[in-house]
């Protein structure tokens, strides 16, 4: 079944501002790949890869990336999982519901409409070396808000297999967060106290950078030119987090160390 995280993808309009951005936010170089009518540039860190890719020209890759550009804008556009056996595993998460829209040797991309609304794909090629070198190491978690938390339970758990590792309810904040573990990884649902439970689709909520030195990763950025928040403690008791209120593609974005134990 899933092995953990593989990738994930950010649509952008201006493909060479964003991957100067992104080489500039994670310190590390890019591997380009065109084709399809697509422009790609891959970032690969310990625990997860960063696809960022724009229309440029005509192909299949490219139509699907300008009818996202239209239809919602630059962001995030896709969480893609490692599957231990690709076939075997696309069948089985077929027959829990998911619904499949492409299939190719190398990736099965499933219907939103099946997943609860965001775009989810299971990848049948190990994620690539690190190239990190500093102390933003990899990802820590990745957010996915919900105004349907009993469905997200079953998309994640129940059909994905993931392992519901916390499920609170935070009457300060208004938020419930449920956290899966997806291998070594976590996949964080959101979902707002405050609001009633819909059918309306969910949505991803952003991304969580880790760092084993926050306050250096957060003064290259600040000397860089990105627009950083102040060090802050972070909701969990014992890390610390900052914002970078200006990603690249409009992805929220934040820097967390990990000084406490992982829920549990």
């Amino acid at each position: 079944m899933i092995k953990g995280l593989h990738h994930i993808a950010v649509v952008v309009r201006d493909f060479d501002a964003a991957a100067q951005g992104y080489q500039r936010l994670l310190d590390v170089a890019s591997t380009a790949q065109d084709g399809g009518g697509a422009r790609r540039a891959w970032f690969w860190l310990d625990n997860i890869g960063l696809e960022l890719i724009s229309p440029d020209g005509d192909g299949p890759s490219g139509d699907r990336v300008r009818a996202r550009l239209e239809a919602a804008g630059e962001g995030q556009w896709l969480v893609a999982f490692t599957a231990s056996d690709l076939g075997a595993d696309s069948r089985l998460l077929e027959r829990r519901g998911l619904a499949v829209s492409e299939r190719t040797e190398r990736a099965t991309m499933f219907e939103p409409a099946s997943t609860g609304g965001v775009q989810l794909a299971l990848m049948g090629f190990p994620r690539l070396v690190s190239q990190a070198k500093g102390p933003l190491v990899g990802l820590d978690h990745v957010v996915v808000n919900t105004a349907n938390p009993d469905r997200a339970l079953a998309v994640y758990g129940a059909k994905l297999g993931l392992e519901l590792r916390l499920d609170r309810n935070n009457e300060q904040w208004g938020a419930r967060q449920m956290f899966f573990r997806a291998g070594d990884d976590l996949v964080e649902i959101g979902a707002s106290l405050k609001a009633p439970v819909t059918d309306a689709p969910d949505s991803f909520g952003g991304l969580a950078w880790l760092a084993s030195d926050p306050a250096a990763v957060h003064a290259r950025l600040a000397a860089s030119g990105f627009n950083v928040s102040e060090m802050r403690k972070g909701r969990k008791p014992g890390t610390q987090v900052f914002t970078v209120r200006d990603a690249p593609g409009g992805v929220p974005t934040i820097v967390i160390q990990q000084t406490a134990p992982e829920p549990a």
